[in-house]
């Protein structure tokens, strides 16, 4: 062993029964997990509610928008005074602000709200119990094996992070443990991955940290639905319409030059 470098001599039973197991046991489990996490996963339904609800907020948006400018206006003043009540009266909400108590609604009452918080609940155990299994079965049996080392030279910070469950202050920080090989290829492995499921893959461990840290989407209040609603409703009562074919004749005559010089300054 030299002063420079630190040289340990490793039995090649230790790659052959320890550095391939484990990768090769993560890698089919990352698999495995894959198809049970489609297995799993709910087809989504669709909510006639919210399909309402977000269709009436997209109609108003495109009546007072220049858009709507080709219609005439007994046709605009009717359909916004059809979107004006219906959005005052919440006809189109998909969850009432009270209830026929008076009361705020529980947003966990609605079966559509509970479904994704399912899915994510579903994917997490997917997660979890295998990935725990795995650190259970490597912790057990392999403790305290050195694997490899790693080709380039590192600082001390990296000691905790590759040498989790040796305890040897003076092993040079290249060394890697098996506890830290396990957790080097639960965050290494998402090419492999990608490479066998292509990119919509389900077994890829930082994707799944990442989305556990996100938690379910949130739910937006019925509170804060119906103050949009509110204030659509009032961008509509504030909308001038003008109909684009009105002065066509005017500006078609303008365009040409046919226009009487006295009209041009009259419209002018």
């Amino acid at each position: 062993m030299s002063a420079d470098r630190q040289e340990i001599y490793l039995d090649p039973a230790i790659r052959n029964w320890v550095l391939l197991p484990i990768m090769l046991v993560m890698v089919l489990v990352g698999l495995l997990r894959h198809h049970a996490t489609q297995l799993l996963q709910s087809t989504p339904k669709a909510n006639i509610k919210q399909l309402r609800e977000n269709a009436s907020l997209m109609r108003a948006r495109m009546l007072r928008s220049p858009n709507a400018f080709e219609l005439p206006h007994s046709s605009f003043e009717s359909r916004k005074a059809f979107f004006t009540k219906a959005f005052e009266k919440g006809v189109y909400l998909k969850t009432p602000v009270v209830d026929n108590n008076g009361q705020p609604p529980n947003p966990m009452s609605d079966p559509g709200a509970m479904e994704p918080m399912m899915d994510m609940l579903k994917k997490n155990m997917a997660m979890i119990v295998p990935q725990t299994l795995i650190m259970s079965w490597v912790t057990f049996f392999f403790t305290g094996f050195v694997l490899i080392r790693l080709p380039f030279p590192l600082t001390l910070r990296f000691k905790a992070m590759l040498q989790r469950d040796i305890q040897t202050a003076d092993l040079d920080v290249t060394w890697v443990s098996a506890l830290s090989w396990y957790f080097l290829n639960l965050f290494g492995l998402r090419s492999i991955f990608t490479l066998i499921l292509g990119n919509a893959d389900s077994a890829d461990g930082m994707q799944d940290m990442q989305q556990m840290q996100m938690g379910a989407p949130q739910l937006q209040p019925p509170a804060e639905v119906a103050k949009t609603f509110q204030s659509e409703k009032e961008f509509l009562e504030l909308t001038v319409h003008s109909w684009s074919i009105e002065s066509a004749d005017e500006r078609l005559l303008r365009q040409y030059g046919k226009l009487p010089a006295e009209t041009k300054s009259k419209s002018a």
